[in-house]
């Protein structure tokens, strides 16, 4: 008997990926984060799989779950939005799975971040523009920032930052990110991305909150902040350049 972690992607039920999709309907039950995994997602699932929502569980109730299932020599399909690698609450999972002895595995999925950046239409990275892109969030109820860990350390890098699970935060981000950024730095909020009812908020650090206000956004958003998202004349990357050579071109240099 097997756990696996799947990352169910940002939303749109297709963006799942043929693994997670494949290992969703192989497993007889199913356990899914209801308030952010798309109920479409579960029309993978093989007919007559036990279905549970962790909306309401504590961990210990999750834990119960992988408990009885293994001892049912039943495998379990996990489903987290996103991609599993961060945010996702799985390593506190996984610590109670190897304390009973059970196997587990992990398939990633589609970031919210690149979900995002594909509603916005943007490269988040561009030649001497930006070529960092900086994923965090800020401090809250669910845990505390670690020290260093700051939007003003970050915000001094210039780096693009996309920043998830704090539109609650968004006058705080303003205010910490202008005297680094300058209040004409564009801002985009996208809010549930790749969702039927996904939204999209353009601005810059100047106008942004007015902005929400007109129209408050209250979870499941992502602020992003930085040049990139704007930039129109930056250099075309030497990647593809007629002069470049590098070793899958095949062609002596002009």
């Amino acid at each position: 008997m097997t756990v696996h972690f799947i990352g169910a992607g940002p939303g749109a039920a297709d963006l799942i990926t043929v693994r997670g999709r494949d290992r969703l309907a192989a497993a007889p039950v199913c356990l899914y984060a209801g308030s952010v995994v798309p109920p479409a997602l579960l029309a993978y699932c093989a007919p007559g799989a036990r279905l549970v929502d962790t909306a309401p569980l504590s961990l210990d109730e999750i834990e119960a779950e992988y408990v009885a299932a293994h001892a049912a020599g039943h495998d379990v399909a996990r489903l987290h939005s996103g991609d599993l690698s961060v945010w996702s609450a799985v390593a506190e999972q996984v610590r109670r799975l190897e304390k009973h002895g059970i196997d587990w595995t992990l398939t990633p999925g589609v970031p919210a971040f690149a979900g995002a950046a594909a509603a916005l239409g943007r490269e988040l990275t561009l030649p001497e523009v930006a070529q960092s892109l900086v994923l965090t969030r800020v401090g809250g109820r669910a845990s505390a920032m670690p020290p260093g860990e700051t939007l003003a350390a970050f915000g001094a890098t210039g780096a693009t930052l996309a920043i998830h699970l704090a539109i609650h935060a968004l006058p705080r981000i303003v205010a910490e990110l202008t005297p680094f950024y300058g209040a004409a730095c564009p801002v985009a909020v996208v809010a549930r991305a790749t969702w039927p009812d996904e939204r999209i908020v353009r601005g810059t650090l100047a106008t942004i909150e007015a902005q929400m206000a007109a129209e408050p956004v209250e979870r499941t958003a992502l602020i992003f902040v930085g040049r990139s998202l704007a930039a129109a004349g930056f250099r075309d990357s030497a990647l593809y350049d007629a002069g470049y050579q590098r070793r899958f071109r095949g062609r002596a240099a002009s």
